[in-house]
């Protein structure tokens, strides 16, 4: 049965959420909000202390819990910087003396090595778990983290994060799940189900890169406006019969990856504990009559424009995406998929009131 790896605030209602939901949660992945340690995503306004972290997570028994070191890359003073991290490893080391804590998500290997041989004693009480930005699309690219892995002090992954592009790729998937279970048996995989990113996106590596400046206080966050000017809401806001192509998985279509990855990795922690909990809900109970797009995180600007009625989409909606040519030229496929369950939303303004 596929079970949900999940975003996690320390917010009380949300926490409470995912409290009644764990029978159908293996994980969860959560920010160490740390203002030293910059993530894979822009910070928030709304930082809890670490106590506060440390207490939430507690009550989260039964899912296994990873913090994220997932930013593309870091200062390079970091490295060498003993002080700062003396201070992750502390509290890496809180969590993991409280329980709270089985593995760390990364994707900058230079600062998983610099963290080994500060603290060679916490490492190897954690798992390293390769980021999904770490686009593993071989047997050969896992090999090769997974070596990298071993010559640290940390653990090896008992997950591993898939590139999202497999998710419409099955027989490449198939092929990948297949010598994992030869190779590393009991290792389980993961496909990232929500991202809504563009198909194979062009513009992701230097998207992470910007966000990692901005993170490190290099230069000011100006990712939106770059994406909105020259990027994939350009793309998506000239093509929107493209969103067809990003390799998303409905709720609905969950069943067709059964048995060849055990997790669904769940994304949007940035996005508001509403939009948290549809999301959750609606891959927990693997159907969502509303709008799709209010299901994906990097398609949150669109689902305020258009609406595609997820109830409305064909029964060989997964059959005849995950069999693509991608010859759009001469399909007209997702342009009539879009006229016949997408409407154009009228404006609003947005409540941003307290």
């Amino acid at each position: 049965m596929l079970l949900l790896d999940v975003p996690f605030l320390p917010d009380p209602h949300y926490v409470e959420f995912l409290a009644e939901l764990q029978p159908a949660l293996h994980s969860v992945h959560f920010s160490l909000f740390l203002d030293i340690l910059p993530d894979g995503r822009h910070r928030s306004g709304d930082i809890p202390t670490f106590a506060e972290l440390a207490a939430a997570l507690s009550r989260l028994p039964t899912p296994k819990k990873y913090g994220l070191l997932n930013s593309r890359f870091h200062h390079p003073h970091l490295y060498g910087d003993k002080t700062a991290l003396h201070r992750i490893i502390k509290s890496l080391d809180t969590l993991v003396t409280a329980g709270t804590l089985h593995g760390i998500t990364i994707v900058d290997f230079y600062l998983l090595q610099a963290i080994s041989d500060t603290s060679p004693e916490v490492a190897s009480q954690l798992e390293a778990v390769p980021g999904v930005n770490c686009m593993l699309d071989s047997f050969d690219r896992i090999q090769a983290y997974c070596r990298a892995i071993s010559r640290t002090h940390f653990k090896l992954p008992a997950k591993l994060n898939l590139d999202r592009g497999l998710n419409r790729r099955i027989a490449k998937l198939k092929e990948i799940s297949a010598a994992c279970r030869r190779h590393l048996p009991g290792v389980k995989l993961t496909l990232l189900a929500n991202e809504g990113c563009l198909d194979l996106c062009p513009f992701k590596l230097t998207h992470d890169a910007q966000i990692a400046f901005a993170n490190s206080g290099l230069t000011s966050n100006q990712t939106h406006a770059v994406n909105q000017d020259l990027g994939c809401i350009r793309e998506l806001t000239a093509h929107p019969a493209e969103l067809f192509k990003s390799p998303f998985i409905r709720p609905e279509d969950l069943h067709h990856y059964e048995g060849v990855a055990e997790v669904i990795k769940l994304c949007g922690r940035t996005l508001g504990l509403g939009f948290l909990q549809r999301v959750v809900r609606g891959y927990a109970d693997r159907r969502y009559a509303g709008n799709l797009l209010d299901l994906m995180d990097a398609m949150e600007w669109l689902a305020k424009r258009l609406h595609v009625a997820n109830g409305e989409l064909p029964a060989d909606f997964w059959d005849r995406l995950t069999s693509c040519d991608k010859n759009c030229q001469a399909c007209t496929y997702c342009r009539e998929l879009l006229e016949k369950s997408g409407r154009p939303l009228a404006f609003q303004l947005e409540d941003l009131r307290p």
